[in-house]
């Protein structure tokens, strides 16, 4: 089972990521095993080590920069490709990170293994075109080859896009540049109807695309809005087309978006004077609050829009509450958890990172406490698990003073309170007694356990704690955030983890795709 762990490792690795700012919102630090690959000679690796992959696997967002995994992905192949094909069908139903779908998607495909290969197949079915474009587009120019099966799935993927007009014409208006990418770059024969509308530029009538055009030459509100409506033209699409937007074109929009799209641009309709009517308003409320059990929105899409839009108290408590079931609906975390928060100096924005995750864990964790920190710890509480009890919480603490990463700890000891993992928020500038790594060795030896610690770097991270920490094979997860508030629910996930022979069996229980 060793060397399932060690591709692993290599695979969800981070030594290769962008240095450049703008290349990546937020990338895993690695930490250097603490032990060896065994392919060089080296000691198996620890059960620890796992823990840091994992971690990798569900917080390194490419960023469309999927060159740079495409040596891991090959190794990992290479190392155990049954384990990779069952981890890949893992992923697609549990990651939330697109770009890796698109990479197990165009490795399996041009993978050597058939059975690889089918699973590539039918997991590309599922994919959105941007994605399906994507995994083109890396298998053509990365990896450097487009097998037969890959063009065969894409051919399968577009004749039945084909064969249901009305889906190809809602799919035509949201990724047309993609649909023709796909069908140009592999030679593809685009059916009648499909070469009407996406190349010769002339919808028959009755196509979506058809009506389109009619709504942009139509002059009547009334007529618009039924256009919209009986059509279901896309939020932004039909903005792009009608001259001016009037009540009646605002209520066709707001009836025609999907929870997502109205999180999307609800700066956009308070902009248009959609909040000015009760009843309006309300129909929005109403999309935001399908937005709790479609899969497809971000988890905290929702919080992010209370962020960059002025709304008002009861639009916020709607999209607070979104926030707050879906986070409650991805995972149990079982194991009793601290989250410590650096408040010292300079650390303004570990307290945001702060209020996130806090409400994050404590929607799905019973066992869980909060200690903010700088030369000396407290604890923090909120009335409650939503994000504004969290808000509220933190609101007057302010960052300064000294930074004692040990402090939080060494009050749990002191208090004898039992914890399996511990959350740090930090830029690790520990330099103030008791330090981390000193109160975790009394903690151990006060309480016998050996907590998973977790930290996520913020700010001008000091390497030489984190090195230290590794040296002394502490239990460590280290990820750099960058300013993705939208990754931060992928955490929960990896504090839910099970043991590692648990996680084997969760993974291999998936039965890989086949279309028999």
């Amino acid at each position: 089972m060793q060397h399932i762990w060690q591709w692993l490792n290599r695979i969800f690795s981070d030594d290769e990521r962008p240095t450049s700012p703008a290349s990546a919102a937020q990338s895993p630090t690695n930490i250097p095993s603490t032990m060896p690959d065994t392919r060089a000679g080296g000691a198996p690796m620890t059960e620890l080590d796992i823990r840091i992959e994992l971690l990798n696997s569900f917080l390194a967002t490419p960023h469309g920069k999927l060159a740079d995994r495409a040596p891991l992905h090959k190794d990992a192949i290479e190392l155990d490709p049954l384990f990779y094909g069952h981890l890949a069908a893992w992923y697609s139903g549990r990651g939330e990170v697109r770009d890796h779908k698109v990479l197990f998607v165009a490795h399996l495909l041009t993978s050597d293994f058939a059975e690889h290969r089918e699973a590539g197949w039918i997991l590309l079915q599922n994919l959105p075109p941007h994605m399906v474009a994507s995994a083109l587009d890396h298998a053509k120019v990365v990896i450097g080859k487009v097998p037969r099966t890959l063009k065969s799935a894409i051919v399968t993927y577009l004749r039945h896009l084909e064969d249901k007009p009305e889906r190809f014409d809602r799919v035509a208006l949201r990724s047309r540049k993609d649909l023709k990418h796909l069908y140009a770059s592999l030679r593809i024969a685009p059916g009648k109807r499909a070469q009407q509308i996406l190349f010769d530029e002339q919808p028959p009538a009755g196509s979506t695309l058809h009506h389109l055009k009619v709504l942009a030459r139509a002059t009547e509100s009334g007529k618009q809005a039924q256009m919209i409506v009986q059509h279901r033209i896309p939020y932004t699409t039909a903005v792009g087309a009608v001259k001016s937007i009037t009540p009646s074109v605002l209520v066709a929009l707001i009836e025609t978006m999907t929870p997502q799209e109205t999180i999307n641009h609800l700066k956009s309709l308070k902009k248009h004077g959609a909040f000015d009517s009760p009843k309006v308003k309300e129909m929005i409320e109403e999309k935001l609050r399908a937005a709790q059990s479609d899969k497809r929105v971000s988890t905290l899409k929702a919080t992010r829009a209370i962020k960059h839009t002025q709304l008002d108290e009861q639009t916020e408590a709607v999209l607070t509450e979104v926030t707050d079931k879906r986070v409650a609906q991805m995972t149990r975390i079982a194991r009793p958890t601290a989250l410590f928060v650096d408040k010292s100096s300079s650390m303004t924005q570990a307290i945001e990172v702060a209020k996130e995750v806090a409400a994050l864990i404590s929607a799905v964790c019973d066992d869980f406490r909060v200690l903010a920190f700088d030369n000396a710890t407290f604890e923090v509480t909120a009335r409650g698990v939503e994000r504004s009890a969290w808000e509220q919480a933190f609101k007057m603490i302010r960052a300064s003073g000294c930074t004692s990463i040990g402090a939080p700890l060494d009050k749990l000891m002191r208090e004898h309170h039992y914890v399996e993992q511990i959350v740090i928020i930090t830029d690790c500038g520990d330099n103030t007694a008791p330090r981390f790594h000193d109160a975790y060795d009394a903690y151990v030896r006060t309480m016998g356990s050996s907590p998973q610690v977790t930290i996520v770097t913020v700010g001008s991270v000091h390497r030489p704690f984190l090195n230290l920490l590794q040296q002394c094979n502490m239990p460590l997860t280290v990820w750099e955030f960058m300013g993705d508030y939208y990754s931060l629910p992928n955490l929960l996930p990896l504090l839910a983890l099970p043991t590692r022979a648990e996680l084997v069996e969760q993974v291999m229980a998936i039965t890989l795709p086949s279309k028999s």
